[in-house]
């Protein structure tokens, strides 16, 4: 599976990230930092130009392949497991590095269920939100990487996740969704 996160200037490079991905993709879970009224439709528009089927999650949804599950604007999304199964929890709650949706509350979960069956990147962003949930999944054998600064709108959030060494390795953008593919398909 994949996981993603984005913030400011998230909407152009998840969907760069999106739009390399084969229809037979791993799946994917993804937190944007996005106001509530706005996730359906950035889904509704990623879902009509990628490969992938892209819409916003509803709680209990399976991650499936070839499908993006993307966090609704004001809930937290947290990955859960049950047996060879994953899904996704959609909550409210208090908000974590001031958002909720919050990126590091998707990675920690996806950490604690997935761990080595992961691969994750933190795209651009401000703040630091994300950086130590991709350091956990790191630490749990996932293969982690962060934007490089060259081809970040704010170097945000990936510079957290690389200073705190949570990233595997650094990629510009358009790297991004080759380099997730191949470490998730190796994880298989």
């Amino acid at each position: 599976m994949i996981a993603l996160g984005a913030s400011t200037g998230g909407t152009e490079a998840l969907a760069e990230v999106l739009a390399a991905l084969p229809p037979d993709a791993p799946g994917v879970v993804m937190v944007l930092h996005m106001p509530e009224r706005f996730t359906r439709s950035f889904a509704d528009r990623l879902d009509r130009v990628c490969r992938v089927r892209v819409r916003e999650a509803a709680d209990g949804d399976r991650v499936l392949p070839g499908h993006v599950l993307l966090a609704p604007g004001n809930y937290h999304m947290e990955l859960n497991r049950e047996g060879a199964t994953y899904s996704v929890r959609v909550r409210t709650g208090d908000p974590v590095n001031r958002h909720r949706p919050s990126v590091d509350v998707l990675f920690h979960s996806c950490a604690r269920h997935a761990a080595r069956n992961c691969a994750a990147a933190i795209l651009t962003g401000m703040g630091a939100d994300g950086a130590r949930g991709l350091l956990a999944l790191r630490n749990a054998g996932a293969y982690t990487i962060a934007q490089d600064e060259a081809t970040c709108v704010v170097y945000g959030m990936p510079k957290e996740a690389a200073e705190l060494g949570a990233a595997c390795e650094i990629q510009p953008l358009d790297c991004i969704a080759s380099r997730l593919l191949a470490c998730a398909n190796e994880a298989r």
